[in-house]
């Protein structure tokens, strides 16, 4: 490939589209430009669902690719956010009609990262070249012994943050000179949403499934008590869509503080408010808890732990981890999510031949 050769990505979410551009080169790729254009609220309010924002956002991503692709330039591959699907290995997923179905109209969650594979595909379709995602969120690698619940009617199925966990993995297994597929180490991504899993050579073989023992987040609960939200699912109280409002969107920080802005709350307690203190440290606290969980999974060995994703620009936050989780292993930060670089760089290594990509339908072998 000569350096003309450009991979795009885009990876949407709630309230905005990551789009990016980078450049192929002999060794690796660099970034040209991204731009995070942002969907305001009211706009996001008038769809009546995830799928009828693909014509909207896509009109946007293709003003970005229109401003931004060089004159001399030209894409060799397009990849998306991979959405809310059945379980599936981890790796890169080529995009079909079938695939941008299925994303559009039979997702398992309705998210706003449904819209990767079909932007993507829109895009590649215009460039006659391919489109994929890359280990999106229902990624499922968990041990048979990992799969078992309490009760043989609730088995507990990986939900994960897998793109930038497997991609701070690889970021680091280089750091250290140590093969990606002999890495063994706790990841925990802190972002609207957490994920902390257990990496252990080549495949998280458990992780706290967002919503089932996680921490509590900015926006979500985490793992509740089970008897009382059974109680408030039958009290009448709430609709089924009002209860799953208040354990996705406004739970975790923003139930108890009126706030998901962390930086708001940083600064509320270096003001020394008791209360919002209190909250603060016992997401930390929960955070910790489950590190340390993730790490008794490998018998506390492990080559180190990650802290990743948005959160871990906070470096209150990242401090009063590290006293608390030191003794398990070295520390390594990664702020962000990267998740832009992490899917042009898993595509470029299915154009350079050095992995294999997977076609929709795909599905996990538990034999």
């Amino acid at each position: 490939m000569d350096y003309t050769s450009i991979i795009f990505t885009v990876n949407p979410g709630a309230t905005s589209t990551k789009c990016a551009l980078y450049q192929v080169l002999d060794k690796g790729i660099k970034e040209i430009t991204s731009e995070t254009i942002d969907h305001p609220d009211k706009i996001i309010a008038k769809f009546e669902d995830v799928a009828t924002q693909l014509d909207y956002r896509e009109k946007l991503v293709r003003q970005f690719i229109s401003s931004h692709l060089p004159s001399d330039a030209k894409i060799v591959a397009c990849a998306g956010r991979g959405g809310m699907l059945t379980p599936v290995p981890s790796g890169v997923i080529k995009v079909n009609e079938e695939l941008v179905d299925f994303s559009l109209n039979r997702p398992v969650y309705q998210h706003a990262s449904n819209l990767g594979a079909p932007l993507a595909y829109q895009i590649a379709q215009t460039y006659k070249v391919d489109a994929f995602i890359v280990d999106p969120v229902c990624v499922d690698e968990l041990t048979p012994i990992a799969r078992i619940s309490g009760s043989p009617d609730f088995p507990r199925f990986s939900f994960v943050h897998a793109l930038n966990i497997r991609a701070t993995v690889r970021k680091l297994s280089e750091r250290l000179g140590k093969k990606f597929e002999d890495m063994r180490c706790v990841v925990a991504h802190l972002g609207a949403g957490f994920s902390i899993a257990a990496f252990d050579r080549g495949k998280m073989v458990d992780n706290d499934n967002r919503m089932e023992s996680a921490p509590f987040t900015p926006e979500r609960v985490g793992g509740v008590p089970p008897i009382p939200l059974v109680k408030a699912c039958f009290s009448g109280k709430y609709t089924q869509k009002e209860l799953l409002k208040k354990l996705y969107g406004e739970g975790g920080v923003y139930a108890y503080l009126g706030t998901k802005d962390m930086r708001e709350i940083e600064q509320r307690v270096k003001n020394g408010e008791e209360y919002t203190t209190l909250i603060y440290n016992a997401m930390i606290y929960q955070i910790c808890k489950e590190i340390g969980a993730m790490a008794s999974v490998m018998s506390f060995d492990v080559d180190g732990i990650i802290i990743t994703g948005g959160l871990a620009k906070d470096e209150n936050l990242v401090n009063e981890i590290k006293k608390k989780v030191h003794k398990i292993g070295n520390i390594y930060i990664y702020p962000g999510s990267n998740e832009n670089e992490a899917l042009a760089q898993s595509v470029l290594r299915v154009l350079e031949g050095v992995e294999k990509f997977m076609t929709w339908p795909v599905s996990v072998n538990r034999d």
